[in-house]
Parts: structure tokens; sequence; C-alpha cells
């Protein structure tokens, strides 16, 4: 007997319905999973693009920038060095024969060869100084100078008469910043009249130059006197002229002599500040300077003045003359004498030197 009905063939069977669910929720769950994936992968190609874009843009300018240097390269004329220039001027030979006409003239200054000497070396009975006194002085300070030559300082017949004796006295005054103006011709006309000026030609007159008033005074007057001391006076000071011969006439024949009121002191770190020192670093923690002469007044030997003549070019300066000239001595063989008698603004009876 045949189980089977025809009605029962047209109905779907429980397993076959089952599997037909199945296959649907596959198809929907797998078309919702990649549709995400479809957009992530979208926009990781236009990410892709822009990228390969710009790297490609950046090598296309890499490569017009290169091309525009070289071009400019070829076109921009050479720079010639010094050497070159030398070359296309022919004077490499030139070069040579003035570094060794220097060196011949620095060994002839060591040896004692100076500037004038045959015509101005001593007194006029040919023997040697004992003093050259440089008297620091400015434009304006003509009353000073009056007020000096009416006192302590001889003038006329009697400085001349001194000089005999084997001392000079001179007045220190630089040119003016502006060359052959009026306070130059001032003093021209002055020392027409006095003959007591030592002009230093190739020094500026100034506050903030007065460092390197120094180092001329010292080379011009060694150029022009041959003496056993050359000694530095600023203009307010006021001096035992026979004071100090005397200290000095027991002092000659001494070499390597630095001679003053020697002091240290602090130094003045902040701009603006009195005495204020632009290379105050270089004095170490602490801040002090060493030890060194006061600059209203002090004293060296021939051979230390004839040091600072030679070696003028080189030599340190500081913000400060008698910190400049101590500096300049620690480096040498000097023999420090502290003089209290040159310590001008002291109350000893025997001094000196006073504050005019």
């Amino acid at each position: 007997m045949n189980n089977s009905s025809p009605y029962m063939e047209g109905l779907p069977t429980t397993s076959s319905s089952s599997s037909t669910k199945s296959e649907r929720r596959w198809k929907s769950k797998s078309f919702q999973t990649s549709k995400p994936s479809i957009v992530m992968a979208f926009f990781s190609s236009l990410a892709w693009l822009y990228v390969a874009g710009r790297l490609w843009q950046d090598a296309e300018n890499r490569t017009l920038l290169a091309n525009l240097l070289k071009k400019n390269a070829d076109q921009r004329p050479k720079v010639l060095t010094v050497e070159d220039k030398l070359m296309v001027l022919g004077c490499k030979d030139l070069e040579r024969r003035i570094v060794e006409t220097e060196m011949e003239l620095t060994l002839a200054k060591s040896q004692g060869y100076l500037k004038n000497q045959l015509q101005q070396s001593g007194s006029s009975s040919g023997k040697r100084l004992l003093a050259v006194i440089g008297v620091y002085t400015g434009f304006g300070s003509r009353l000073k100078r009056n007020g000096f030559r009416g006192s302590w300082m001889p003038k006329g017949d009697a400085l001349r008469k001194l000089e005999e004796r084997g001392v000079v006295i001179r007045f220190v005054i630089g040119r003016s910043a502006n060359r052959g103006d009026s306070l130059d011709r001032n003093i021209d006309k002055e020392n027409g009249l006095t003959k007591d000026f030592l002009i230093l030609e190739g020094h500026e007159e100034a506050e903030e130059e007065l460092p390197k008033k120094v180092k001329f005074f010292f080379s011009t007057a060694i150029q022009n006197w041959d003496a056993d001391f050359y000694v530095k006076v600023d203009d307010n000071i006021a001096l035992d002229l026979d004071g100090l011969v005397e200290l000095l006439e027991s002092r000659r024949g001494q070499d390597s002599a630095y001679i003053g009121c020697m002091k240290s002191g602090d130094v003045i770190t902040e701009e603006g500040k009195p005495w204020y020192e632009p290379d105050w670093w270089k004095f170490g923690d602490e801040k002090s300077y060493f030890r060194h002469a006061s600059g209203a007044l002090f004293i060296l030997s021939k051979n230390l003045a004839q040091y600072i003549n030679i070696n003028s070019v080189s030599l340190k300066m500081y913000a400060h003359d008698d910190i400049s000239v101590g500096s300049w001595m620690m480096g040498l063989r000097a023999t420090y004498t502290d003089d209290s008698r040159l310590c001008c603004s002291n109350s000893r009876q025997d001094k000196v030197c006073s504050l005019a």
C-alpha cells in the first residue's frame, strides 16, 4: 500500500523548510557584514590616492627646486678668497715682505731701536732722564692746566731747567673725533705758547676711549724720551714734585718696577652703573679684580713701558686703564711696589700726591 498522498507531495517537509530559512538568514547576515567592509575599502582607496598624489607633487617640487638652484649656481659669480685676490693682484711677494718687515721692526724695538731715539733720547746733556711724567688732560680742562702751571708744575724756562735735571712733564691729550676742528686748533694754539703738551696723534680723546689712552701714552713717551721711569698722573691730582723725584731717585736702576698705591676691589657686573666692567665674567665667581696700582698715579720702569710699546697692538684692554695695565703686569716678571705715599687720598704727611 502506498502511503504517499498526492496532497502530501505538494507540501514542503519540515527539513526543507528549515534549510531555506537558514539560507536566507546567512545571506542577510553576509550582506550586512560586507557593507562596512566595502565602505572602509572605499575610504582606504581614497586615502591611498591622496598620499600618492602628495608624494608625487613633493617629488616634482624637489626636482624643480634642484634645477633652479643648479641654474642659479651656474650663473652666480665666483666669490674670491683673500688668497685669490692676492694672486690676481700679484701681491703674494709683497705680503711676504710686509710680514718680514713687521717681524724685523718688532725685533728692533725689543733691542732698543725706537722712533726718534737719536733726536730726543734723554736730556740736552745726553744723559738718560730720570722720569717722564704724563698728566692726563682733556679739551675742557684749560683752567685745571693753568692751575697746575702756577703751582706744582713749572712753566716756561723753569720747565726747561727741570728737563735738564732729568724730569720731563707734559700734559697728555689725544685728538678730536672731528680732526682739525676748533678743539684741536685750540690745543695746538695753547701748546704753541706753553710747549708742555704730549699730543697723541693716533688717539681719539673721548671718555669711552680712556683705557686706550694709557697704551698710546707709554708707547709715545718711550719713543720720544729715554728715561728710567714713566709716570701716569690723573688731571685731578696735585703732586709734591720734590717728593716724587726723591722717591724715583731712591729706586733708580731698579728694573721691572711697577710702583703705585696697590689695591683690588669688586668687579661691577651691572650695566649702567659707574665702573661697569663688560668683561666681568672673566674674573671668576667672586668677581674681584686682581692686585693693581691705582690709576690716579702709577710708575713703570723703562723695560715695562717698552714692553707696552712693542706689544701695544695685541694687549687686551679692560674698562679702566689701571685694570688694563695691571693685567699686562701679571704676565711679566714685574716687581710690585706698594707705596702708600702714592695713595693720593690718604692722610700721610709725607705723601707725594693729593686730590686737587
